[in-house]
């Protein structure tokens, strides 16, 4: 058992009395170890605010700090015994089987959105900002949090709007759907360009290190751009390769040197600033209208 160090401050879980005296120190009382023991088996000499001391067993006292948050922790406890995965509004499939650079062993990732009743969102203890079940490749965001990293042109929540695979779309997250092009600006070149370059150095490091290439990392890499470049030309995110499957894939199966792919990475760059360009798409997305519809979809949740 944990002996506590002189110095902490402690509640009284029990009525005790005072050493010398008739009175008592009641149930709550706040005082300071002056003592600890050698052993769990033995007292703590606790002081209190009148500078009487008496003695407690480990299980006669709570840590102060530890005694105000226990009514809250239980509380807390009980909101994450709460099936929010009820709440899943939108649930889809992105990863290689979107993209269509999947094969018969590879893993189904299901992503999405929930959106909580308004008595768990408004409560003290609020909701978590993500659902995730790593043992079923399973997450799921809440709805502001998801609304916000798509309004920063997050790759993986874009690829989640406009994924071709979709299995659960009630009507509020089809109106999200209908509304995606708002998402779309100018802030994927940085967003895709940033990420990818940031990525690239690190496969570099672990070449210099290790000497061995992330093949399917830098595949997906490289669909990143591609996918990046597609968007500024066309004011669509396109989530399936296409015709790019088989020269992708062989990035993935190291068929092509690392060279080659490192000069084809640099290519796409100077493809993405010219796309850049001559993008069509607004400097910023459009936040007016989806703080609209996150206020609209709150609404929805009160019960009446």
């Amino acid at each position: 058992m944990l002996i506590l160090p002189p110095g902490t401050q402690i509640v009284t879980r029990i009525e005790r009395r005072k050493l010398n005296s008739t009175s008592f120190y009641p149930v709550g009382a706040v005082g300071v170890i002056v003592k600890a023991p050698d052993d769990g088996s033995h007292s703590y000499l606790i002081q209190f605010p009148d500078g009487g001391e008496s003695a407690f067993q480990r299980h006669e006292f709570s840590i102060r700090k530890h005694f105000q948050r226990e009514g809250y922790e239980v509380a807390a406890d009980a909101l994450a015994d709460f099936n929010l995965y009820k709440y899943v509004i939108y649930r889809c499939i992105v990863g290689s089987r979107a993209y269509g650079l999947d094969h018969e062993d590879s893993d189904v990732d299901r992503r999405g959105i929930y959106l909580p009743p308004a008595e768990l969102h408004w409560s003290l203890f609020g909701v978590p900002e993500q659902l995730e079940n790593k043992e079923n490749e399973e997450c799921y965001w809440e709805l502001q949090k998801f609304l916000t990293l798509a309004l920063k042109a997050n790759p993986n929540i874009l690829e989640c709007l406009f994924t071709p695979i979709v299995e659960t779309v009630t009507p509020l997250a089809q109106e999200l759907l209908d509304m995606r092009g708002a998402f779309l600006s100018k802030l994927v070149y940085q967003t895709y360009n940033g990420y990818v370059m940031s990525q690239f150095k690190k496969i570099e490091q672990d070449i210099r290190n290790h000497g061995q290439v992330k093949w399917k990392h830098a595949m997906h890499l490289i669909r990143l751009l591609m996918s990046g470049i597609n968007l500024l030309k066309e004011g669509v995110l396109t989530v399936q390769v296409g015709e790019q499957r088989d020269a992708l894939l062989a990035i993935r199966y190291g068929e092509r040197t690392w060279e080659a792919v490192n000069a084809w990475r640099i290519q796409l760059h100077a493809e993405f600033d010219a796309a850049l360009q001559a993008t069509k798409l607004p400097d910023r997305p459009d936040y007016e209208q989806v703080n609209a519809f996150l206020i609209q979809a709150r609404r929805s949740q009160i019960k009446n």
